[in-house]
């Protein structure tokens, strides 16, 4: 691999390996400015379109194949790149939250905010997530601190909805 790739991956690299365009989200990676917030967007569209048309537990099981599907491609990206979680590589960002909107309420402002506290979570790392990031350098890792962050956003909207009612 040619150093412009561990620098800079482009639609060329993403093209190579099924890997890469999955790691990169698609492409929403690609996006020069906070690649992990395009990658969190990009899991909306898709709640939007799947989940009135799946069952609870398939969903959640999509959910696992996704992940899974993820511990390969981010894998097999990050060491094609030479960086085990590349800022681009933001499929873990869609999966992860692609779980909270599961269990968020299905309205638009429920959404928006936790949106949000996924991100701040993600971007904070608070522990044991920058824990787990630093301990688990392949694909599995990768997919793990995102997961981490999508639990402590639930635990968040836990607690607001236990205040509410």
């Amino acid at each position: 691999m040619n150093s412009d790739l561990v620098l800079r991956p482009s639609w060329r690299f993403l093209a190579s390996h099924p890997a890469h365009l999955i790691a990169f989200g698609f492409g929403a990676g690609l996006v020069p400015v906070a690649p992990g917030t395009w990658g969190t967007l990009l899991a909306l569209p898709i709640y939007w379109l799947v989940a009135s048309q799946l069952a609870p537990a398939d969903y959640l099981m999509m959910v696992g194949v996704l992940f899974g599907l993820g511990v390969w491609a981010c894998e097999v990206t990050g060491r094609a790149i030479g960086a085990s979680d590349h800022g681009g590589m933001v499929w873990d960002e869609l999966v992860a939250f692609l779980l909270v909107l599961f269990f968020v309420p299905a309205e638009l402002a429920w959404q928006a905010a936790a949106f949000l506290v996924f991100r701040l979570f993600d971007i904070l790392k608070p522990p044991p997530i920058r824990y787990y990031e630093r301990t688990f350098r392949n694909g599995f890792g990768v997919m793990l601190d995102d997961l981490v962050a999508a639990f402590y956003t639930l635990l968040v909207f836990a607690v607001i909805t236990a205040a509410i009612e």
